[in-house]
């Protein structure tokens, strides 16, 4: 199914809300047999152009419950995810993340009880400053460091995105392993507002610390400002066949099938 840039997904009774900020997408090329060995059951890598593809993602979080009071401290907070792009046996399609590194370890408990999200509890901090954002990351376990520096350039018109830009950002699905049994929550946003971002600096431990070859090659890069994020109750996967178009040997969905890129 091609990607474009609005959900395809609603979000009537939330069970929370979010504000992903100040959010920079960096984007590798990699070889879909390894992203495929890293995978559990139910899910198959994703490949666009040949590719799968491995992103490290450093923003901001806001977060609330429904019915409940803003705790201001708890509820903002620096995040950094590492996550690939997956089909699942029931034919949708979505992230799996390796890790999520966030700085509150409430936030950190309660995803991986409830989900079994991989959070990891770490000294995180966001520096926005006028055209520049800046972020850190050192896990308190194992010590593994990122320190990603952007400038932030002028947003996309939507006729410059491409298919592949979609591919790499309209996701709108995240899944998790829990207790044994792979689950998904949907995550309901507006289309992203992506801006045009440079890369100053970067010096990334984390994806190698969470068992992936180092990225080769310069990334592609995005910022968004903010979008506001609703997200469902995590739910069991079906486990159906693999889709007609899938290679049985890889589970690779091919990038013909995903997308058009312009």
């Amino acid at each position: 199914m091609p990607q474009g840039p609005n959900p395809d997904v609603q979000v009537d009774r939330p069970i929370m809300l979010m504000h992903w900020d100040n959010l920079t997408f960096l984007h590798w090329r990699y070889d879909p047999a390894v992203i495929q060995a890293t995978l559990p059951p139910g899910l198959h890598v994703q490949t666009y152009d040949g590719a799968a593809w491995v992103s490290l993602v450093p923003f901001v979080m806001r977060i609330t419950v429904p019915g409940l009071p803003i705790l201001p401290w708890i509820g903002r907070f620096c995040e950094t995810n590492v996550r690939t792009y997956v089909t699942a046996d029931d034919g949708t399609e979505g992230i799996w993340f390796y890790s999520l590194d966030a700085a509150r370890l409430a936030a950190v408990t309660a995803a991986r009880v409830s989900f079994g999200l991989p959070y990891i509890w770490s000294s995180m901090s966001a520096t926005v400053g006028p055209g520049q954002v800046d972020y850190r990351c050192r896990r308190y376990l194992g010590g593994a460091s990122s320190l990603v520096s952007v400038r932030v350039g002028a947003p996309f018109a939507p006729r410059e995105l491409t298919g592949l830009d979609h591919f790499l950002s309209a996701r709108w699905r995240l899944y998790a392993r829990h207790f044994g049994a792979t689950r998904y929550a949907l995550a309901h946003h507006e289309t992203w507002p992506l801006k045009r971002a440079a890369l100053l600096e970067l010096d990334d431990q984390l994806i190698v610390a969470d068992g992936l070859p180092a990225p080769q090659g310069a990334p592609i890069v995005h910022y968004a400002d903010s979008v506001a994020v609703r997200v469902s109750r995590p739910r069991r996967l079906d486990r159906l066949a693999l889709l007609p178009n899938s290679a049985p040997t890889l589970g690779l969905v091919p990038a013909t099938d995903i997308a058009n890129p312009r």
